[in-house]
């Protein structure tokens, strides 16, 4: 069962802006010609609501207020768990004009055509898309990861394309907004000793104390990385196992949890953040914004690099196939101003990464800059987006810099060729 929280900014009456004395039939043909470009524009005159689903991880109040004050769209959001936003936009296209989805997400919706591609040429920030995106690489040298890296679903041939596109071409799936290097998260005055690896969740020292998510496509790759740590197997592509690199896993998922070494699988942010601030588990999956959310209640709570690397992903805004006309240009101004820098900076600022890191720097300050994504320590005291406390002056972000956590990315989230036998085996798992 899955919980579905809905929020949606009021309408603030018409005419905040007088831009034009037109009727809202001429103002709805002036915007769906496309003559109307930059931001703000006649949205206040002409209103306009857009449907957005996805997760809760980006799906927030606070963007929707700020599209409204800023471009006069209102945002409707629906915020869901992972699987369920992959069921919704394929079996509920009409039910949402963007998907707000992860590009594994993507990689099981682009080919059933419920979604259009988006035009680059009319992506103003385009350019100042970080490179993961568009070659897979954070720099020329890197090394592109396993799993779904997001440039292997990021683009088609064609504007009526299903099907993905080898190298970038002027047509994406989706344009990214937020990604991230997850790890485990611990609680560093209960463990009682260091941890280096994935294998330590597996220590009997903490059995019945540990957690990994629910979620079997994000599970499966921790699981992986859990067992090439402890050196039980070595996967040819960690994103894409075969039937019986599957049944490896479970099997040893299996026995661990009959050993009775977790004490919960969660599906939510919130559920990881519960399980982490009462003690009832030490070490887990997680992921770093609930790790600051438990370090913000003045609860001990680390994000832990480990010697094997990250398992990263990414999301991005798709929009649904049957948006056209004054919609379809409201969704491309809401996907420019997306990336224009006070949502980067938003996303940034919740330990999260910006897709446009360059415009969203010009929306932190430099000590919020250097603290986030250069790995400097905190000359004052860092505060979330809500103005809180998160950080103390002299604090240094877990695993250091962008570069030298995006850098070190074993595995992407993924969606295998065997999706549906790892799916029924997890399923397997949980309920054993």
């Amino acid at each position: 069962m899955t919980t579905e929280t809905k929020t949606s900014t009021p309408a603030k009456g018409i005419s905040r802006r007088s831009l034009l004395k037109t009727g809202a039939a001429a103002v709805g043909a002036i915007a769906g010609s496309g003559a109307i470009t930059g931001f703000p524009t006649i949205w206040a005159h002409n209103p306009i609501t857009l449907r957005q689903f996805g997760t809760g991880v980006s799906n927030i109040n606070a963007i929707a207020e700020k599209c409204k004050e800023d471009l006069g769209i209102t945002l409707e959001m629906t915020a869901t768990d992972s699987d369920a936003a992959a069921q919704r936009a394929v079996t509920q296209p009409d039910s949402y004009d963007i998907a707000d989805i992860e590009y594994w997400i993507a990689k099981k919706v682009f080919p059933s055509g419920v979604m259009q591609p988006m035009d680059v040429s009319k992506i103003k920030y385009y350019d100042k898309i970080v490179p993961l995106f568009i070659d897979g690489k954070l720099k020329p040298e890197s090394v592109i990861a396993q799993g779904t890296a997001p440039h292997t679903v990021g683009f088609v041939e064609a504007q009526d394309s299903k099907t993905f596109a080898k190298a970038p071409t002027q047509w994406m799936t989706l344009i990214p907004t937020i990604y991230n290097a997850d790890t485990l998260g611990i609680r560093p005055d209960l463990v009682g000793r260091e941890i280096t690896s994935w294998a330590d969740i597996m220590d009997p020292a903490f059995k019945g104390k540990t957690a990994i998510l629910n979620i079997p496509s994000i599970g499966i790759m921790d699981a992986a990385m859990i067992m090439e740590a402890m050196g039980n197997l070595k996967y040819a592509d960690k994103g894409n196992m075969t039937k019986e690199e599957i049944d490896q896993t479970i099997d040893f998922l299996i026995k661990a949890k009959q050993d009775g070494q977790f004490r919960a699988f969660w599906k939510s942010f919130d559920e990881s953040v519960n399980l982490m601030a009462s003690g009832e588990v030490v070490i887990q999956s997680m992921w770093s914004p609930a790790v600051a959310a438990v370090r913000s209640k003045g609860i001990a709570c680390k994000y832990q690099p480990l010697k094997e690397g990250y398992r990263a992903w990414g999301g991005g805004l798709g929009l649904a196939a049957h948006l056209q006309g004054a919609q379809l240009d409201a969704a491309y101004e809401y996907i420019n101003w997306y990336l224009s820098g006070w949502v980067g900076a938003y996303l940034n600022r919740q330990g999260y990464y910006s897709a446009a890191m360059e415009t969203a720097k010009a929306h932190m300050s430099e000590d919020e800059w250097g603290f986030w994504v250069e790995g400097k320590p905190a000359k004052g005291d860092i505060l979330s987006p809500e103005g809180k406390v998160m950080e103390k002056a002299g604090a240094v972000r877990d695993g250091g810099s962008f570069e030298e956590r995006m850098g070190k990315v074993a595995c992407w989230n993924s969606v295998m060729d065997e999706d549906r036998y790892m799916v029924r085996r997890w399923n397997e798992f949980i309920a054993a």
